[in-house]
């Protein structure tokens, strides 16, 4: 992994940002850059957020922002964070702080003017450097080496720093698929096995929004069987689970899709699952359809297509296509490719006649009404969706008993 230079990185990869943050250093000299910035720009990984520490209170920080002429936002004042825009862009400055008090949750903080001490409290050695406006990264526990070995380390000591906050656990294990190029650390492992129980008092929105990270993350089935294997799987979705199944998922080829493989791997009920995790309704109708949808197959006709695109979104077939791709062959396959270029080359059929065609015809508003829209439907879909507007009136008036058998075929004509 190589080790680069933060702000010899930023100048070459993002160079819009260094005007506003030089501009930054000016108000506040003693601003570093802290957290995830500095731990990937220094091996070279893209950075989303630029985020800044300075050992002034929040209060000074945004009137010499303000004075300055800086739009400043109070994101978290209660943890020392403002947030500056400068051409459009969000940076996160936060005042240095020690924790006071901590619950496993919630952590009660006071500022301080000692960068040590702040690097203290965050979780790993990796996320722990901060660096200056001279380029230089401040490194109080090894961080710099852990990353370029692939260590995932906690600050001091690992069970320590769960009992602080819990979601540190899943924490490690993100960071260990995306950073780690060995086994998990030894002291790591047994304190979040003998800890993974308090897990079970964070909420399952803290819980998801990691699962998911993890989900759709790099090296899947290596984590999920290490995070069965000390006990904190099950704290995080209720068993079984199928493993296998996501691991030939992934084989396949199949979309980085959080949802997507957390309906791999669940067997059972999902909505009770989704209940559990209390995802979106978004989220939960997905995982729900990724299981309920009946599977495309190879070799399916035209006809058959289009019945299950007028009954079915575009996303929830491919994503049961991959999921019967994975039970069926688990390996790259080029005739599921084909079905699924067939789905996405075909519009969605629809359904020609509306209850204002029934009304027009006579039907009196009602269940009979429904009944008899839903019975065109069907001889609709049993054509394979191609009988036109005019083909199912007729159809519609040979249901309702009317003149009909004489008129247009399926086809319109």
């Amino acid at each position: 992994m190589p080790l680069n230079t933060p702000l010899e990185c930023l100048k070459r990869d993002m160079p819009g940002v260094m005007a506003p943050l030089a501009r930054l250093w000016v108000i506040l000299p003693d601003a570093r850059l802290v957290g995830g910035a500095v731990r990937d720009l220094l091996c070279g990984r893209g950075v989303a957020d630029i985020d800044l520490a300075t050992p002034h209170a929040p209060d000074v920080v945004t009137a010499r922002l303000k004075d300055a002429g800086i739009k400043v936002v109070p994101t978290g004042l209660a943890h020392g964070t403002v947030t500056a825009v400068l051409d459009g862009r969000p940076f996160e400055i936060t005042t240095l702080r020690r924790d006071e008090e901590t619950d496993g949750r919630h952590a009660t903080v006071a500022w301080t003017h000692d960068w040590r001490e702040d690097a203290a409290r965050r979780d790993f050695t990796i996320n722990a450097m901060s660096c200056d406006s001279a380029g230089v990264v401040h490194d109080y526990f090894g961080g710099r080496a852990d990353l370029a070995a692939g260590r995932v380390r906690f600050v001091g000591e690992a069970r320590t720093r769960i009992v602080e906050d819990a979601l540190r656990i899943l924490r490690f294990f993100r960071f260990q698929a995306r950073y780690g190029q060995s086994t998990p650390d030894a002291e790591a492992m047994a304190a979040i096995t003998a800890l993974a129980g308090l897990i079970d008092r964070l909420s399952v929105e803290r819980i998801w929004s990691e699962l998911r990270r993890i989900l759709a993350g790099p090296h899947v089935i290596v984590t999920l069987e290490q995070m069965a294997g000390c006990g904190v799987l099950a704290h995080v979705l209720p068993p079984p689970w199928n493993i296998g199944l996501l691991a030939r998922l992934i084989a396949c080829g199949a979309p980085e899709d959080a949802v997507l493989r957390l309906a791999a791997m669940l067997e059972g009920d999902v909505q009770a699952v989704a209940r559990h995790l209390r995802l979106s309704r978004a989220d939960g109708a997905a995982l729900a359809q990724a299981r309920a949808t009946p599977v495309p197959r190879p070799g399916m006709d035209k006809a058959d297509i289009a019945r299950l695109l007028a009954d079915h979104g575009l996303r929830d077939l491919l994503w049961r296509a991959w999921l019967g791709q994975a039970a069926a062959v688990g390996a790259p396959d080029p005739a599921w490719d084909a079905l699924r270029g067939v789905l996405v080359a075909t519009a969605k059929p629809v359904f020609p006649l509306t209850g204002r065609d029934l009304l027009a015809a006579g039907c009196v508003p009602g269940a009979a009404m429904g009944q008899v829209l839903a019975q065109v439907r069907r001889w609709w879909l049993e054509n394979g969706c191609t009988p036109t507007h005019a083909a199912c009136q007729a159809h519609m008036r040979a249901v309702l008993g009317g003149p009909g058998p004489d008129g247009p075929r399926p086809d319109g004509t």
